[in-house]
């Protein structure tokens, strides 16, 4: 009873791929003894760029599966989808009225997404939902009062206007909502297989990330074939992309391994093979647990279907005290 309360969501943009299960994932699976977790899959969000009804439906539903086939515990942790608690939205409305115009515009992430869409297409437009959708991230949060939430650095941005929004609605109608704070692990960031210089993503193509629920054999034909040197003066420095081999092991947790193939490194006698055979092997080995109780809940999707109906009345709950409290707060009629 006494659990600070942790909330972390992810948008169903696809199969969960190592740097999200090493980013996020696994950090969620690791705290839910340690805090009172609430978990989200946030559809309304994917909706701020351009999609696919079918794909999005699908998506959603296959990310709740992965999170589950990954170790998210349903009698430890709630796990919802964002579009079954109306709440968020109607919460999110009324921050949208103690938010400024200047703060979102100010947003690093509208911008960047503004220049992909005007790039990729002059027909694509840039909607309010994307310029509001901060406001509703901060809904998603403080409708559960959250104390915590597990954020990378990209995302520091994103928590401190929730920070904001919540002092300026506490110092207007009155105190009620915690300040949510950053929860901070240690990681280990992979890289792109193809270019080693950027971020493991899915944007950026197949060939640059591995899917955590994808083919052992396709996982291996994409690590054997992972760049290595790139031809860029390193000044004795270890290359990007043998680096990257290097945390791969040490992410499975193959520090033995990692030790020995450092030893060859600093020898001059490490061979690429060798080590992209092991970390293949260490991403196998690790996901095939996954790989496996996935296919067991997708045999079984109405046992899933069951338990997110259960968990979103569960949000729901959560999230109807935080609104009543916030209405009367505000002198909405009730």
């Amino acid at each position: 009873m006494n659990k600070k309360r942790v909330l972390s969501c992810i948008q169903p943009t696809g199969e969960i791929h190592l740097g999200n299960y090493f980013g996020a994932v696994k950090n969620w699976v690791g705290i839910q003894d340690t805090y009172n977790c609430v978990y989200g899959v946030v559809d309304l969000h994917a909706m701020t760029m351009p999609y696919n009804p079918k794909e999005l439906r699908e998506n959603t539903m296959r990310m709740v599966m992965e999170l589950l086939a990954c170790g998210i515990d349903p009698e430890k942790s709630v796990l919802f989808i964002q579009s079954m608690v109306p709440q968020h939205t109607e919460l999110s409305w009324i921050f949208n009225c103690v938010t400024s115009y200047g703060e979102l515009s100010r947003m690093t992430q509208f911008k960047d997404k503004s220049d992909l869409l005007e790039s990729k297409s002059n027909k694509n437009i840039i909607s309010a939902g994307l310029f509001t959708y901060p406001v509703l991230q901060a809904a998603d949060i403080l409708i559960y009062n959250a104390n915590f939430v597990p954020v990378g650095k990209d995302q520091e941005q994103h928590l401190e206007l929730t920070r904001n929004i919540a002092v300026r609605f506490n110092n207007q109608f009155g105190e009620y909502f915690n300040e949510p704070l950053p929860l901070y692990t240690e990681i280990t960031k992979l890289m792109s297989l193809a270019d080693p210089t950027k971020k493991m993503s899915k944007s950026l193509g197949e060939k640059h990330y591995i899917g955590v629920f994808e083919d052992p054999e396709k996982t291996r034909k994409k690590i054997r074939s992972a760049v290595t040197d790139t031809g860029e003066n390193t000044e004795g420095k270890m290359s990007p992309g043998v680096e990257n081999l290097f945390n791969l092991l040490k992410a499975c947790g193959k520090n033995a391994e990692m030790n020995s193939f450092l030893n060859d490194y600093n020898a001059g006698s490490l061979k690429y093979k060798d080590i992209k055979d092991a970390a293949a092997d260490a991403v196998i080995e690790l996901t095939a647990p996954f790989r496996q109780r996935k296919e067991e809940l997708s045999k079984n999707r109405p046992y899933v279907e069951k338990l997110i109906a259960e968990h979103a009345k569960k949000a729901q709950a959560l999230a109807d005290e935080t609104l009543g409290h916030v209405k009367k707060l505000v002198g909405i009629y009730q």
